[in-house]
Formats: C-alpha cells, structure tokens, sequence
C-alpha cells in the first residue's frame, strides 16, 4: 500500500494556548482571558485560541489516514519549541513534507515515523508538533493498510509484549476542580482530578493551607458521591512548581508539607505533579531525585510526578536513569514524532518507573485517539483524558477509543 497525496487543513484544539511565564509572575483573570501583556515570544496575548494541522494521507486504496499536529497549552515555556500557528506551518508542511511522503510503501511504521521525525529542514528539524502530527498519520497509515488497530501495529512492530486492555484514565478538571471533580467520580475516573493548582496566592496558599483544605474536601466527596465502596480511584494534582515557592524550595519544609498531605488525602493514594520548578533540566532532575529520596526514607506513601524540564525522550531516559520522581509524565507532543512516546514509555518500564502518556488539554481528539493505542500498546500505567478540561469530553474520548481497540483486538483474538 502506498500513500497517493497529502492534504492539510487548519483546525481548532480543545483548549488555548497560554503564556505560562506571564501567568506565574501573578497576572490576573478577567472573565476567562487574563488582563496584561504577554511576556513570552510569540504571543499576542496571555490566552488565545489553540490551533492545529489536520495531516491527512491518501492511500491507493482510497482510504484516508491522519494525525494533528498540535502543541501543550504552555508552549514557549521549560524548554519547549515556540508557539505553534497553522497559517505559518501548513505550507512547510505541503513543500518540504508531502512531496516526501507520496509514493512511499507502508511496510514499517517504525522506519517511516523516524525518518520524518529526524528530518531537517534548512537545517532545522521540524517543530515538535509537525512531528507529532504526520507520525500520527503514518501509525494510523499504516493500521489502516494492515487491516488492525493502531494499537496491534504499535505491539507487533517494537515487540512489547503487552496484552491489549484498559488502563487506568486520568482526568484533568481546569479551574473548575469542584463541579468537575463531581463529574469525574460519577463517570468513575481511576485518577483524578489535575486541579490546576498554578498560583500559590489564589491557588495553593501562603503555606499550602487551600491545598490541604481542598484535598480533604476531595477525599470526602469521593467517600460521599461515590455509588460503590469498591471506587478508590487515585488523587494526582499538579502543582506546577508551587510547593516550591511556597516552601523556598526547602527540602525538610517540603517533606513535612507532604506528610501532611498524605494523611489528608488517606484513604487515598496521592500524586504530585511537578512539586518544584528550578528553572534548569539538570536541576529540576536533581530536585526530583532528592526529593523522591527524602519521601521514600520517611516512609511518606506520596508519588511525586515529574513533568517540567522533562519534555524529550533524552529528558525521559535522564530522569529515569536517575529515579526523579515516582511517575515521569510523557507530555506527548513535546515528544515530537509519536515513535518516541513509545519508546519513552518502555524506558520508563524497562527502568520500573511510572510511565504516564499524558499530554495537554490543547490537543484534538484524533491526537487523542492516536496515544490512547499507543498507551495501550505499552502497557503505559495511566493514560490522559483529553483535550480539553471540560471532563466530559476528553474522557469519552480517551475511554470510548480505548473500549473500541479491546473490542477488535478480542474479536481477532477469538
């Protein structure tokens, strides 16, 4: 089978893009925009409206494939390519990619999606989300040539020896962490709820107090709403790096502050996402390893989850070679080429280390659709509902594409 032509068209994500920089130096909101001036380049405002390449390849057989290129809510920021706009990237995409990609044979997922996902152009390689998205096209290309799942091809061509199944879903609330957190526990999320947790003034507090507060608040709705004592789903908030300004990043002060947590949340287990941000790779990977160090010395049942300055599959092998963290989200577009989210992820297994296929609330559902297989196919140890931060929506994603996979790969099985 091969790919006849290549057609790109502009779209919309589930969410925005936000000037992440400009957000933590205190500015505020106005409705749902944010008064002020963007501070990152690119810019042209704090918030604006996300946007994304729908890549779509057509084969000989008249079957259409695609991906989206798409890039996280926070772009510009820890390390990450710059801000991602469609009107500037779909001509490279149809010069410099398309001619590439017709006329080749759809043999290899694997050797296609690393070719393009090395590729230069002038010099440069691609934006993170050009990869992303056309990797996603050649996967889905190359399940749709083969007759089977995305998920199959994944499993067959790196030999991951997974069984194909559910695994547990993480949900992410936005700013509305109490109603939504509601819809999570009806839905019956095994993780939840994000939180958003973003500002140590309006969010976190001074000492971490509406934290503390929020969490137990959290632990007795669940006990509250839930319709089964058997639903124990697992507590994971990211903080975005402010416990430790809070703190002053002060190991003991952080330590103890998780203890308190800890028995806050009880009986449910805990995960903090992105305790501290120190501004450097080497650094952030240091901080997370001591600080994994110091809550596994003291016996404090809290999972730290590293995400910031972890953004490639180098940056993935580095802080698991390390130990930085319980958990390592894979933020899936920063990954660039979605062979590398596969590869990221069986690191992390092969290293005994929580391997989370996260992402943004600023993908598309195809991107969605795309990493739900993948995490599958890894046997990944959560997988993120997404886009979005509506709850409803990013969860049928991710939970209705995960049951049609398990559905197809059994009736093959039979």
């Amino acid at each position: 089978m091969k790919i006849v032509d290549v057609v790109c068209s502009a779209g919309r994500t589930g969410f925005y893009f936000d000037d992440q920089r400009a957000i933590k130096n205190g500015v505020e909101h106005d409705g749902f925009t944010y008064v002020g001036e963007p501070v990152t380049e690119g810019f042209d405002a704090i918030r604006q409206a996300g946007e994304s390449i729908s890549v779509m390849l057509i084969l000989e057989d008249g079957q259409v494939a695609h991906g989206d290129c798409a890039a996280v809510q926070y772009s510009g920021a820890g390390g990450r390519d710059p801000l991602f706009l469609a009107e500037e990237f779909i001509p490279l995409i149809e010069k410099e990619i398309a001619p590439k990609l017709i006329g080749r044979d759809l043999n290899s997922f694997k050797d296609l999606a690393e070719e393009f996902d090395k590729m230069n152009v002038n010099g440069k390689r691609l934006h993170t989300a050009i990869r992303y998205g056309v990797t996603q096209a050649i996967l889905d290309a190359v399940a749709k040539s083969k007759k089977i799942t995305m998920a199959e091809v994944v499993k067959q061509e790196y030999n991951t020896g997974v069984n194909i199944k559910r695994i547990p879903i993480f949900t992410q609330s936005g700013d509305d962490r109490y109603t939504n957190a509601d819809k999570m526990i009806i839905k019956g999320a095994d993780v939840l709820p994000h939180a958003l947790f973003n500002n140590v003034k309006e969010k976190l507090g001074e000492s971490g107090e509406k934290l503390i507060s929020y969490v137990e608040w959290l632990r007795d709705r669940v006990l509250k709403v839930r319709s089964s004592g058997e639903y124990n789903p697992i507590f994971h908030i990211d903080v975005y790096g402010t416990i430790g300004v809070a703190f002053n990043n002060d190991m003991e002060k952080m330590v103890q502050y998780f203890k308190v947590l800890e028995e806050a949340a009880k009986p449910f287990h805990l995960r903090i996402e992105g305790p501290m941000d120190v501004d450097d790779r080497i650094k952030q990977m240091e901080a997370l390893r001591d600080l994994r160090i110091e809550l596994d010395k003291k016996n404090i049942d809290v999972e730290i989850v590293a995400d910031e300055w972890c953004n490639t599959y180098d940056d993935v092998v580095l802080f698991a070679d390390n130990n930085s963290g319980h958990m390592l989200q894979i933020k899936t577009p920063d990954l660039g080429g979605v062979n590398n989210i596969i590869e990221a992820i069986l690191y992390c297994k092969k290293k005994g280390i929580g391997a989370y296929s996260g992402g943004t609330c600023n993908e598309t559902n195809r991107s969605s659709e795309v990493c739900t297989n993948i995490a599958m196919a890894c046997g990944a140890d959560q997988c993120l509902a997404k886009p979005g931060m509506g709850v409803d929506e990013g969860y049928m994603i991710v939970n209705n594409e995960m049951n049609r996979v398990v559905a197809l790969v059994n009736r093959r099985n039979k």
